[in-house]
């Protein structure tokens, strides 16, 4: 009896200790989901902000302040809630689109736009945080004013202007409309400028027609001073060649002159003067000889016969 009341003791305290194990596993159990609460409690009330966004803390639906440098921030757990919105610089790529210029041609234009969220709180009340509500507001903005300067600009104006004149003039004409939003447009950038695929055989038809007048103009006016420079070379020339003509005339008139001054000098005495006409006379004579007769019949009063008589 006593081995039985020691078993049923013995066995009666071991199923007392159980109890006390099941007991002190729960009370882990109980911390652990307190530090698990208490971990979440603690998560809840920081807020991490990261260098490309805004942090907006809202209390009960409202912004209560806006987080814009990263780091760590506290709020009120279960009372407060934060959401994000970009701080870095968007774009934004409008369809292309239709446009008529002032002398009513009709160009393709094809734009996008750089912009940021610099007010986050007012970007929140007019647009409700949502980027698609901004990029309409963009796409209007920058459509009406793209529309508005080139129909005020002639075709070559804008052609002209894609060197960045018309993507600044576009993005003047919007002026500060859109800081309503608490939206900075940064630029707009024209990125093509065509023309519809239905005129552009015409326009280059008469740009092609347009260039071939203007060489046809460079091309007589040209051959026109070409012209001008020959008549003037030519004129110098006849000029040159007169005066050298008269040069040399002047030139054998002088040597003439002295040519019969010295013969005159040289015949001065009749002796001489005799002696230089009978050879002249007798260089007439050979010249009448002609042809195989060499016999000169003269009359007794010709000039040159009266040389000879007089000779002999």
């Amino acid at each position: 009896m006593e081995e039985y009341k020691s078993s049923g003791t013995y066995s009666g305290g071991a199923q007392n200790a159980k109890p006390a194990k099941a007991g002190g596993f729960g009370k882990y159990i109980v911390i652990a989901v307190i530090v698990i609460i208490a971990l979440g409690l603690i998560r809840a009330c920081f807020v991490v902000t990261y260098r490309n966004e805004y942090t907006l803390v809202r209390q009960f639906g409202k912004i209560d302040h806006v987080v814009s440098e990263p780091g760590l921030s506290m709020k009120i757990p279960f009372i407060q809630t934060a959401d994000t919105l970009p701080k870095t610089i968007l774009i934004y790529d409008l369809e292309p689109s239709d446009v008529i210029t002032m002398d009513k041609k009709t160009m393709v234009a094809d734009l996008y736009v750089l912009w940021r969220i610099n007010n986050p709180t007012l970007f929140v009340q007019t647009l409700n945080s949502q980027l698609s509500n901004a990029e309409v507001r963009i796409n209007a903005a920058v459509f009406n004013s793209m529309k508005n300067v080139i129909s005020s600009l002639n075709q070559m104006d804008v052609i002209s202007g894609r060197d960045g004149t018309l993507s600044s003039q576009i993005r003047s004409n919007i002026g500060t409309g859109m800081e309503q939003y608490g939206i900075e447009l940064i630029s707009v950038v024209v990125k093509r400028l065509d023309l519809p695929d239905d005129n552009k055989s015409a326009v280059y038809d008469r740009m092609i027609s347009e260039r071939n007048n203007i060489a046809a103009k460079y091309t007589a006016e040209g051959e026109a001073e070409a012209q001008m420079i020959r008549t003037q070379t030519d004129y110098e020339i006849t000029i040159s060649v007169s005066e050298a003509e008269a040069k040399a005339a002047e030139t054998v008139a002088a040597g003439e002159a002295e040519y019969m001054r010295k013969l005159s000098s040289a015949y001065n005495d009749p002796e001489k003067a005799d002696f230089y006409t009978f050879v002249l006379s007798l260089d007439a004579a050979k010249k009448s000889l002609i042809g195989g007769k060499k016999t000169l019949i003269l009359s007794p009063d010709s000039p040159i016969a009266q040389i000879f008589m007089n000779a002999e």
